[in-house]
């Protein structure tokens, strides 16, 4: 099962350090991982997301929850959250085959954010999923290069 976790941790060096080391030792590949201030500078975010099972992460999740420079945990599979990745996508492609590319970044809610004469950069925020659905559908006119964020999320509803 897929689990993201919303970490809230004093913004100190070696705190990412030791969080993914909590989940290295335990056998845990981090699919994906975004770290950033929050409304308070000396408190960081990091959203975590990972794939094992309710009872491991319960254990990890009380892990973090002991690491002094953790100020609170939240496991968002039982609520209501929302969650965004973002990607840079550079294409290759030529100036005849741009209306197409255009009217597929349009499709996916993407923004063409740089054209030059034999490439153009596409920002695309969006879920998981239909980030990899823009990005199949892409392969076609030719990725050169894609850099991506990870998963950033939180909870709907007031606090």
């Amino acid at each position: 099962m897929k689990h993201t976790i919303s970490v809230l941790v004093e913004n100190q060096p070696g705190v990412l350090a030791r969080i993914a080391g909590l989940f290295s030792a335990r056998g845990y590949n981090i699919t994906s991982l975004a770290v950033g201030e929050t409304e308070i500078a000396d408190i960081s975010r990091m959203t975590i997301v990972v794939d094992g099972d309710n009872r491991i992460l319960e254990q990890v999740t009380k892990q973090l929850n002991k690491l002094v420079d953790t100020l609170k945990v939240n496991d968002f599979t039982r609520e209501k959250y929302i969650a965004r990745d973002l990607a840079l996508i550079k294409i290759n492609c030529e100036t005849k085959r741009r209306p197409e590319l255009l009217e597929m970044v349009k499709v996916f809610r993407g923004k063409v954010i740089d054209l030059s004469p034999k490439a153009v950069i596409i920002e695309v925020v969006e879920t998981e999923d239909k980030l990899k659905a823009i990005i199949e559908n892409l392969r076609p006119f030719g990725i050169a290069e894609m850099s991506r964020t990870g998963t950033i999320a939180i909870s709907r509803g007031k606090k």
